[in-house]
């Protein structure tokens, strides 16, 4: 386990929780009394302060990368030349350039690669997949994520140069691949449009950003990401499809609600702000942020040879389009999504059914309040349109 922050934390309470087999063995830290303090805590049994020497040691065959974005190359570099698996954190790079170096370093090494986005594998998000894929909200035309809370817990988030930019780089890459889950990992990203502020904070990168990221099928994509957000943290996703429409609230307003003067209070979920008052509790916190699930997949691919759902190609285009919502808040004009490699097999535009009634295209059928059955039709010749009710 490469780091000792809250990422690590999590990352190793649910390895050691989750199929009673996996242990961490060695842990990392820039800090001595960190990394004893965690070992200790953890009851792991080899502590370093030195990258490769931990990266190298004997006892392990994975490596999880839970360091600070700056320094994810490198530890990709050395597990690589190590002959180790590796799994990494979002996100996979600071800028696509990045990204795709160490998805070359990979893959040339031949070893096992995993993208650790864990919001892709919430229960919920895993269920309304399976239902996306099922083909039962037909063709998705609209998919919207959105992750806002008050800001990271440490220092390097919040300087551009360690991170590769602000809440984009840290909630953005959460919403875009779960975008890329509903709408199809095989339909291409186009274009983008983004527009970022720093509204509060005083600090160089983006505390706030939205943006739409246009498909070749047609779907449109959107998220809203913002350090700002104040009451804990909202994270919420929305699919439109023609056959169907799903939300999903994975924290906040999920049927967890306390009320409490503060008496006796204690941690009550990531990001919360308050032990009193109105309290949104998270049962399983490291089942409903998707860790359990995201490394049940990881290793799992790994004992069968197969890819797992999230890899390191999928964290590359993650940072492509990162970089094209960049290039766009500079621009303030849609910019196009740039993709040295794309793997995807590419998807077909959305189409239009078209049904007739009379020598008229149907536009809309639906039932009024009366029971009888009204229709909305346009007249292809003469371009009108008409309401026929019956």
């Amino acid at each position: 386990m490469l780091g000792t922050g809250l990422i690590g934390l999590f990352y190793t309470v649910t390895l050691h929780g989750q199929r009673n087999r996996d242990r961490v063995e060695v842990v990392y830290s820039r800090s001595q009394e960190r990394a004893d303090a965690f070992a200790t805590e953890q009851g792991i049994p080899h502590r370093s302060t030195d990258l490769e020497e931990a990266i190298a040691h004997p006892d392990s065959d994975t490596i999880v990368i839970g360091l600070p974005n700056h320094l994810h190359e490198e530890a990709v570099e050395l597990a690589a030349r190590h002959g180790k698996a590796i799994l990494c954190t979002k996100p996979l790079g600071r800028n696509a350039e990045e990204a795709k170096r160490m998805l070359d370093t990979v893959e040339r090494a031949g070893v096992f690669g995993g993208y650790l986005e864990d919001l892709c594998y919430t229960p919920k998000t895993l269920k309304a997949l399976r239902m996306v894929q099922s083909g039962q909200l037909g063709d998705v035309t609209w998919a919207r994520s959105r992750e806002t809370h008050p800001g990271p817990h440490s220092a390097w988030f919040w300087d551009g140069n360690q991170a590769g930019g602000g809440a984009i780089v840290d909630l953005g890459c959460h919403c875009i691949e779960i975008v890329r889950n509903f709408v199809g990992k095989d339909n291409r990203p186009v274009e983008v449009m983004c527009w970022t502020d720093t509204l509060v904070h005083p600090i160089e990168a983006e505390d706030n950003g939205i943006a739409l990221i246009r498909f070749e099928s047609g779907a449109i994509g959107q998220f809203e990401v913002s350090w700002t957000f104040r009451g804990g943290m909202d994270l919420r996703d929305e699919v439109a499809g023609t056959e169907g429409t799903l939300w999903l609230n994975h924290f906040l307003r999920t049927g967890f609600e306390v009320f409490t003067s503060g008496a006796g209070g204690d941690y009550v979920a990531e990001k919360a702000e308050t032990v009193s008052g109105w309290l949104f509790p998270v049962g399983d916190e490291v089942s409903e942020l998707g860790y359990v699930d995201m490394f049940t997949d990881m290793f799992e691919a790994m004992d069968e040879g197969r890819q797992p759902m999230e890899t390191f190609y999928d964290g590359y285009v993650v940072n492509a389009i990162i970089d094209a919502c960049y290039r766009s808040a500079a621009s303030r004009t849609w910019e196009p999504v740039r993709l040295d490699d794309w793997r995807g097999r590419g998807v077909p535009r959305i189409a239009r059914s078209v049904r007739a009634h009379d020598g008229k295209t149907v536009i809309k059928e639906e039932k009024m309040p009366d029971g009888r059955r009204k229709l909305i039709l346009k007249d292809e010749e003469s371009g009108e349109f008409s309401d026929v009710v019956g």
